[in-house]
């Protein structure tokens, strides 16, 4: 198997048909994404990022417990069959059973709320390509990007569920304020975001 450094830095490719990539992340500790029999060898995260991402499933996850809602941390890929990409989020969130492609348990297709703590290897994906392929996922309503460097938080929610062309930017910077979830009806405070998070 040969494998190419990419940009950005840290970021390996190699090319895989999706039967050998599945099979693949059976077995391998490290996490890979497929985007179209392309393999992505994504870079390991730092304490701050795994810290974070916890912190917001640990908070919404007990927000969450007596609801229809599932949560899923970075253990299970989502499959984006118009972009044929199997990719990993830090946390994504689905309105009552999931829906899994085919016969395989490990591959969601109908998550409706991202997160995704952003890393500088992945910041620039996260922004772009990534952002437009989960938007082609008809049950994905809601995005959010979390800075791991500063108290800095950007969400994207579609204000109409019926189209894939109005989403609604918004910036949350100060660890005093909520951030509401709209796709959840919940509010998480900031502080909960990055409790024990030193800047």
């Amino acid at each position: 198997m040969v494998f190419a450094q990419t940009s950005p830095p840290n970021v390996i490719t190699t090319r895989l048909t999706l039967d050998e990539y599945r099979a693949m992340e059976e077995t391998n500790p490290e996490r890979h994404e497929y985007r179209n029999g392309e393999i992505i060898t994504m870079s390991g995260g730092s304490e701050s990022h795994s810290a974070i991402a916890s912190n917001f499933l640990i908070y919404l996850g007990f927000l969450l417990r007596d609801t229809d809602f599932r949560l899923y941390n970075s253990d299970l890929r989502v499959w984006i069959p118009e972009y044929q990409c199997g990719t990993y989020t830090d946390l994504m969130v689905v309105n009552g059973e999931p829906e899994f492609n085919g016969n395989r348990n490990d591959e969601i297709l109908n998550p409706m709320l991202i997160v995704e703590v952003l890393s500088p290897s992945t910041e620039a994906y996260d922004r772009g390509d990534k952002f437009r392929k989960y938007r082609s996922i008809a049950s994905f309503c809601e995005y959010v990007l979390v800075s791991q460097t500063e108290p800095y938080i950007e969400q994207y929610h579609n204000l109409d569920r019926n189209s894939n062309d109005r989403w609604l930017w918004q910036v949350h910077s100060h660890l005093e304020r909520t951030i509401m979830l709209h796709s959840l009806n919940v509010e998480i405070p900031l502080t909960e975001i990055y409790r024990r998070i030193n800047f």
